[in-house]
């Protein structure tokens, strides 16, 4: 369901691995009865249609279903705390000229992806809680 690299990609506007996202959910959230009848569907094409007509804009993430807002709050948690340091952390160091400029190019850069990353994540939170 999730791909090689076990992993979602979402963006500022929306999940950008959305179908994957979506299935995931919905399968993590069914009941053991209800994910035998869905995995006894031919190819689960039943719910093609359904999940083309459906993105998951940041709006349509937070109007999930509770069960599955839970699920990705506290997956985002999980993955917030496999960083080294929080958000105010690095926004610190980025406001920081002195510190920040003792930083390698490459730490500058690898600085400002996780910084990226981190807000993207908060931002997630925000729209699930």
């Amino acid at each position: 369901m999730v791909g090689e690299e076990g992993a979602f990609v979402l963006g500022w506007d929306e999940v950008l691995t959305e179908e994957e996202l979506s299935v995931t959910l919905k399968v993590l959230c069914m009941s053991e009865e209800e994910f035998k009848e869905y995995k006894e569907q031919d190819g689960w094409e039943d719910d093609s249609e359904e999940e083309e007509n459906s993105t998951l804009s940041n709006e349509a993430l937070s109007r999930l279903k509770t069960p599955c807002k839970k699920l990705l709050y506290d997956s985002v948690l999980l993955t917030l705390e496999s960083y080294g340091a929080d958000l105010k952390a690095e926004q610190d160091l980025l406001n920081n000229k002195e510190a920040y400029e003792k930083l390698s190019r490459r730490e500058q850069q690898a600085l400002h992806v996780r910084y990226g990353q981190k807000r993207i994540l908060h931002q997630l939170l925000e729209l699930v809680q």
